[in-house]
């Protein structure tokens, strides 16, 4: 029998939540600490209308999370922006692993940009942060809530419902099919989710075994980014599901935090950004957060709260 160590890895059942279970357990195996994958359906997972409509914060981590707390699982791996910025009580955020690209991208069959798409091109996306920003740079755009997973998207995609679609890029690249991407949008029109390309590798606070087991799987760098991207957000009290992007990076020793809110229909947009050191990530955050604060972010994230899901 061996006596290495075994931990219960909680996971949705989509492709890819599979993939980053089964990405997180080969890292531990390289370890030497043994995985088995737990399947947990998830509020999200069954859910069938626009996640706005149903309250998106945590639709896709409750249950994984009260796994956890009942002591049913060791660990649990999220996307990171699924997870909600509250902490749970008895639950830390263990390790962040090296990021994934964080951005969007465009998939068409029909045109090579963004900017090439014909004026009133159907756009598919489930993401409120998606929408605002894309209407900021083509107002001329409709744009149109999708749900399901990447497969499922992409049919829909190549079966004519939409013209485009907006997708994350790290999924796409994770599940082998960045053939299928058109155009890596540029930060400059397209901020990403808070934590989106980043996992995050939830444990019980008290478990200090699989505290310990897990730790070495953190990066400095992406962890620094995420605390800042989450606090900006905790801050501004905007929830997953708000038209809020982010995205910070360390470079050259140096943390930098870009921010955006925007209204609902893109029609305002306001900006911010900071640097500090990677120790004081948090602090970054909530920084930023107050600049767009200052400008009126707090209405416009409340304003999209009571905006219908298709609003024009």
């Amino acid at each position: 029998m061996s006596d290495r160590p075994r931990l219960r890895l909680g996971t949705r059942g989509s492709p890819l939540a599979r993939w980053q279970a089964e990405h997180v357990a080969a890292l531990l195996a390289a370890l030497a600490v043994d995985v088995e994958l737990i399947p947990i359906t998830t509020q999200g997972d069954v859910t069938t209308g626009p996640l706005g409509a149903v309250g998106g914060q945590g639709l896709f981590t409750k249950e994984i999370q009260r796994a956890l707390l009942d002591d049913r699982i060791d660990l649990a791996v999220h996307s990171l922006k699924d997870l909600p910025t509250d902490a749970v009580a008895g639950l830390a955020l263990t390790a962040v692993p090296e990021r994934e690209s964080p951005g969007d991208v465009l998939v068409c069959n029909t045109a090579s940009s963004l900017q090439d798409l014909p004026p009133r091109s159907r756009i598919g996306t489930g993401s409120t942060r998606r929408k605002s920003q894309l209407l900021f740079a083509r107002p001329d755009l409709e744009v149109h809530d999708i749900r399901g997973n990447l497969d499922t998207r992409l049919r829909k995609l190549d079966a004519g419902d939409y013209d485009a679609i907006v997708l994350a890029e790290a999924g796409l690249r994770r599940l082998q099919l960045a053939a299928r991407i058109t155009q890596i949008l540029p930060k400059s029109l397209m901020l990403p989710a808070v934590g989106q390309g980043a996992l995050g590798i939830e444990t019980r606070a008290d478990d200090a075994v699989t505290c310990a087991l897990v730790a070495p799987l953190n990066d400095g760098p992406t962890r620094a980014a995420a605390l800042a991207e989450r606090a900006m957000l905790r801050a501004l009290r905007g929830g997953c599901m708000a038209p809020v992007g982010a995205w910070g990076r360390v470079e050259e020793g140096e943390l930098k935090l870009a921010g955006v809110v925007l209204s609902a229909n893109g029609q305002q947009r306001i900006a911010a950004a900071g640097v500090a050191s990677p120790q004081a990530a948090e602090a970054l955050g909530v920084q930023v957060a107050e600049a767009l604060l200052e400008q009126g972010a707090a209405e416009l994230i409340a304003a999209s709260r009571i905006a219908p899901p298709d609003a024009p």
